[in-house]
């Protein structure tokens, strides 16, 4: 079982202390993107995913750096560990699919910067990638009951799904081709 995630006050706190404008979930979404996307696993990747030059490395140890360390352990997970960095379940349906939401327009954003205006999809990837593009443009809405959260839980599994899909079809699949070559 690979290290699990930070928790996500932790993640918050950091992106908070350095002003990065971006919550926890979508700072995770971003970091996802990035690697399924093929890009570099590395101590600068907060500033290539942000697309800010001026951001400085992660440093060792700080939450950041437990957050790409334990999400780049489980995208490789053959058991298929990965999970997504959200609120628990204690928090309202609206905070949690606002989440959910702003996480998939961080992984599709970063995904973009990684994989580029073409990237090696298979059909299923391609699809996958056009429902995240949608699920990024989604809003919460206030109530919802126990359908609402069913379909909370199905889409979150979903998307899950999908990232290990895009990450097989950018970073895996070209990784193997590579060594066979």
């Amino acid at each position: 079982m690979p290290e699990a995630l930070p928790p996500l006050q932790d993640v918050e706190s950091a992106s908070r202390d350095r002003h990065l404008g971006v919550g926890a979930s979508e700072l995770h979404g971003s970091l996802c993107g990035w690697l399924a996307g093929g890009g570099a696993d590395g101590p600068d990747w907060l500033g290539k995913v942000l697309a800010d030059r001026e951001l400085a490395a992660v440093a060792p140890g700080d939450a950041l750096d437990r957050l790409r360390e334990a999400t780049a352990a489980q995208l490789e997970d053959r058991d298929f560990g990965f999970a997504l960095l959200l609120p628990d379940a204690d928090a309202s349906l609206f905070v949690r699919s606002g989440a959910l939401f702003d996480w998939c327009r961080g992984f599709v954003g970063a995904f973009g910067l990684a994989a580029g205006a073409s990237p090696p999809l298979s059909e299923e990837g391609g699809e996958a990638l056009a429902d995240l593009v949608r699920l990024s443009g989604a809003a919460p809405e206030d109530g919802g009951d126990q359908e609402d959260e069913d379909a909370l839980a199905e889409i979150e599994e979903y998307v899950r799904v999908a990232v290990l899909l895009l990450h097989g079809d950018c970073t895996l699949g070209p990784r193997h081709r590579g060594r066979l070559n």
